[in-house]
């Protein structure tokens, strides 16, 4: 007698179990389930291929065609505006300007600042000014592997020369006792 109650105790943990269980959806229902996960596929893909076509557009637009009233990211439009322009060449120069102690180490940037650059495609002149004798006969003899440095950043034949300029030395002063032939003060810069 106890088999048929064992049995009949699984029987009921059975149905317990199944009535427990969510229904399985059909009919109707199951359609239903099969329509909102299409939509959600279909809204998934429409914005994929929204987010693709407005990429590829250059992003938002002031009309139904491109044009140059469109808005555009600010390193875009300044990169535009360099070209149309003409200053890419300046531009990167004085980016050199900024960067010079890292181009050229610290102990030379402490003591020769660059001043101008001739951008005259004949010339293509750095004029550097040093602040003693010394520095400036160090930078001279540095001058062609500084032009390299420069030109590997910049661009080939953007540097052609590096003009490097002594100290500014006191007024001179004209009168009775000076030597003929001297140049004054300045005999000892530059």
């Amino acid at each position: 007698m106890t088999e048929n109650t064992s049995d009949d105790a699984a029987a009921a943990e059975a149905a317990e179990k199944a009535s427990k269980k969510t229904p399985e959806p059909s009919g109707v229902d199951l359609a239903r389930v099969a329509l909102r996960a299409a939509k959600e596929q279909a809204r998934a893909r429409g914005d994929a291929a929204q987010q693709k076509k407005q990429a590829r557009r250059g992003g938002l637009r002031s009309g139904a065609r491109a044009d140059g009233r469109d808005p555009m990211a600010l390193g875009a439009a300044i990169n535009r505006l360099l070209t149309e322009r003409g200053w890419e060449t300046p531009a990167a120069v004085g980016g050199v300007m900024g960067r010079w102690p890292q181009i050229v180490g610290d102990d030379l940037a402490k003591h020769c600042v660059p001043l101008r650059y001739d951008e005259d495609p004949a010339e293509r002149v750095l004029t550097v000014q040093c602040d003693s004798t010394a520095w400036a006969t160090q930078l001279r003899l540095l001058a062609p592997q500084l032009v390299a440095r420069l030109n590997q950043d910049l661009g080939h034949g953007t540097v052609r020369l590096i003009k490097v300029q002594g100290p500014g030395g006191p007024a001179r002063r004209f009168g009775p006792l000076r030597a003929p032939g001297s140049t004054g003060p300045g005999d000892t810069y530059g």
